[in-house]
């Protein structure tokens, strides 16, 4: 019932083990897993239907709200995994969900493999790296306390939010962006229609910028996952190219 632990679930999960996951799993703006998650039956997150498909263990998020708080009223076993915000704390999660489903040892293979491609991938980060925002509706840019600010910096970048002295993720006026001039803006997947938040995607003082413009899927760190390496993968060769 929840993205994250769903599409490790699916990762990880035996044959016939795992019986239903969100129907965001199936979302491909958000879910990198929407090909497997077709072969489950979707819920809505609902405490009444989840129980109602009397599991033996529900992998929740630690922001699970009312219906995990439902689900342990009415004496449903639930495993709450907080949402890593580094490639390292991906690793916690990954074991947590292995062990409450019984699969440590295939936990313990993911990890390792992730951990080879994270080292090939991962660049140092020196005082000559190239600049590096997040640009997404409403002008939001993230922070280094994020998955996705730490994918950036182990790519090789540092972050124009860290050289504005933002301590967490939040607004950054189009002003500031375009005086910073960043050698990559990094934005993420539109969705259909144009809603008033995404109208400074377009903003014409964009096209004044000498940097980079780079479309990473949401898809790919919304969750920290071993698919995130992906995102990790795109950024690493943008860093080489501005090098």
């Amino acid at each position: 019932m929840n993205l994250c632990t769903d599409q490790l679930a699916m990762a990880l999960a035996a044959p016939g083990q795992l019986i239903s996951v969100s129907y965001i799993a199936r979302d491909p703006r958000a879910s990198a897993m929407v090909e497997e998650a077709l072969r489950y039956p979707v819920n809505r997150g609902r405490a009444e239907e989840v129980y109602l498909l009397h599991p033996d263990l529900v992998l929740a998020g630690s922001f699970g709200g009312p219906a995990v708080a439902m689900l342990h009223r009415l004496g449903v076993p639930v495993v709450e995994v907080a949402p890593p915000t580094s490639l390292d704390e991906a690793r916690k999660a990954i074991a947590q969900v292995g062990a409450a489903l019984g699969r440590s040892e295939e936990a313990a293979a993911m990890i390792a493999a992730f951990d080879r491609e994270l080292a090939e991938l991962s660049r140092p980060v020196g005082p000559d790296v190239p600049t590096a925002a997040t640009w997404g509706p409403n002008g939001y840019s993230v922070a280094g306390d994020t998955l996705a600010g730490d994918i950036m910096r182990r790519a090789g970048f540092s972050l124009v939010t860290d050289r504005l002295g933002m301590d967490t993720s939040g607004y950054v006026p189009l002003e500031v962006l375009v005086m910073a001039q960043p050698d990559l803006i990094v934005t993420g997947t539109p969705y259909p229609g144009n809603s008033r938040a995404e109208e400074v995607l377009d903003h014409p003082a964009l096209d004044r910028l000498d940097g980079r413009v780079l479309r990473v899927p949401d898809a790919l760190w919304t969750c920290a996952l071993p698919r995130s390496l992906e995102a990790l993968a795109m950024l690493s060769a943008e860093a080489e190219a501005l090098r």
